[in-house]
This record gives C-alpha cells, sequence and structure tokens, in this order.
C-alpha cells in the first residue's frame, strides 16, 4: 500500500518503535495521522506539526485496558477523519510482575482495538479495506524464559493476527492483516530490564541480555514503513537488527474429516 494521501491511526505512538513510526508515516505523505497514547507528548505533537505542515496530526486519549475507551477513540477519530486506511496497534508494557496490565494492553487492548477497527475498514458494508499492523516481538515466535507473562502476551498477538489473515477474512473485509516482530529495539522497554523479569534470581540472565547487540527505533519504524507498503496478508515479518525476514511458521496439525 502506498502511504501517500491515506489516513492512519498509530496506536502507541509516543516513545519508542511509536513515535519514529509517526515520524516515518508523515515523511511517507500521512495526509491525517491520529495518536492513541494515555498522554500527549506535547512536545513530539509540535516537532510533528512543526516538520509536516501538510498532514493533519491529531491526538485522542486511550486506556487500553477499557475496551469502552478503546471504542470512543475510534468512534471520536473517525467522526474528524472520515475514515482511516491504515491502523498500527503498537501499545505495549513488560512488566511481568504486573500479570493483569501486561495482558489486558498488549494482548487484550490489542484484540479490541483490532476488532473495532475492522467495521470502519469492512468494504462488504461499505468501508475502503486497508492494513492492520499488530505488533508482537521476536518473543512472539518462540519461547524467552525470563519474560514469560510478556511473551504469552506477544505469542498472542502473533497467533491472533495470523488468524485474522485467513482468505475467508481477506475476502470480506479486505483488510490486509500483518504481523511484525521487532528483535531487541533501543526503546524503553529495555531500560532496566532487569527489574522487567518475573523472578529476581534471573538478574544475571537478564543484564546479560540487555547488554546485547540490539537496533535503533528508527532502523525498526523504516522496515515497518517497508512492511506496510509491500506487506502481504497473513503474513509474519521478523525486523532485526536492520533485517527484514518474513518467517514460515509450519503447520503440525491438520484436521481429519469423517467420510459422509
Amino acid at each position: 500500500m502506498e502511504l501517500k494521501g491515506k489516513n492512519v491511526i498509530y496506536s502507541g505512538g509516543f516513545g519508542g518503535i511509536g513515535q519514529a513510526g509517526v515520524k516515518e508515516l508523515l515523511k511517507s505523505g500521512a495526509k491525517y495521522l491520529t495518536i492513541f497514547d494515555v498522554d500527549e507528548n506535547k512536545e513530539a505533537m509540535t516537532e510533528f506539526k512543526k516538520s509536516y505542515p501538510g498532514a493533519t496530526i491529531d491526538f485522542i486519549p486511550v486506556d487500553m485496558r477499557k475496551k469502552e475507551s478503546i471504542t470512543a477513540a475510534f468512534k471520536s477519530a473517525v467522526k474528524k477523519m472520515g475514515h482511516f486506511d491504515v491502523l498500527v496497534n503498537g501499545c505495549g508494557i513488560m512488566r511481568d510482575s504486573e500479570v493483569d496490565p501486561t495482558i489486558e494492553i498488549n494482548l487484550l487492548g490489542l484484540m479490541h482495538s483490532t476488532l473495532i477497527a475492522l467495521p470502519y475498514m469492512d468494504k462488504s458494508s461499505g468501508g475502503r479495506g486497508g492494513t492492520i499492523v499488530n505488533i508482537s516481538s521476536v518473543v512472539g515466535l518462540e519461547p524467552f524464559s525470563l519474560c514469560p507473562v510478556y511473551v504469552a502476551s506477544k505469542h498472542g498477538v502473533t497467533t491472533f493476527t495470523r488468524c485474522l489473515g485467513d482468505k475467508i477474512y481477506y475476502d470480506r473485509f479486505g483488510v490486509n492483516m500483518i504481523t511484525i516482530c521487532p528483535g531487541l529495539t533501543d526503546t524503553n522497554l529495555i531500560n532496566n530490564f532487569p527489574s522487567r523479569c518475573i523472578f529476581k534470581f534471573t538478574e544475571q540472565q537478564a543484564i546479560a541480555l540487555a547488554n546485547a547487540k540490539h537496533q535503533s527505533a528508527e532502523v525498526c519504524a523504516k522496515n515497518m514503513i517497508k512492511v506496510i507498503e509491500t506487506g502481504k496478508n497473513g503474513a509474519v515479518y521478523m525486523l532485526d537488527l536492520g533485517n527484514i525476514k518474513e518467517i514460515t511458521i509450519p503447520k503440525w496439525h491438520q484436521p481429519t474429516f469423517l467420510e459422509n
């Protein structure tokens, strides 16, 4: 999808990959961009509006733990924008000791956001179709023992998005469903990483991982734009150390049907 002239909603658009992603979307020519987040980053908004005067940039507060807040945010956005072509779901936290908020924000909030967005985009009901990008993680592809709650939430994101990428849904809605799995990226999520793990005795392993090679948020965001522009419905892309790799996940089970 060419992004020039498109309307975009970015959930989690302040800080880390989100803020870098908003900048890249505007640089790519997004016409109207609405940011969903808990609080407004006024400094970032001022900079966005100054750097991209041709775009309309808006902020709507949302609590991803509450379905009614997400519903109200989309209603307000559509009233202002008229429609949106792209949704990026990028809200996320990594605090394994806080099980409920981690699942509520990383997984349930993303699921509600996706499902609330679809009727607005649904081609079978007069919508324009478009693209929904759900941001998972490399730990949404395989186990990572230090943060099992965060990992579980991201595995849920990956599988949920792959399910909605099935042809049966695309034929109905006309919406591309894409999963993005960033590798270690320089964001607040890896700051003070040992404190984010579920058990304190894993501190040494966490310190070692925090010192591992990682990419900048800006590099990750640039590759995210490439995936939005060229990615395939139902596909999963790993964005790690400046590289884009489509991930093929094997099928281990096929149902056996009874003969009539």
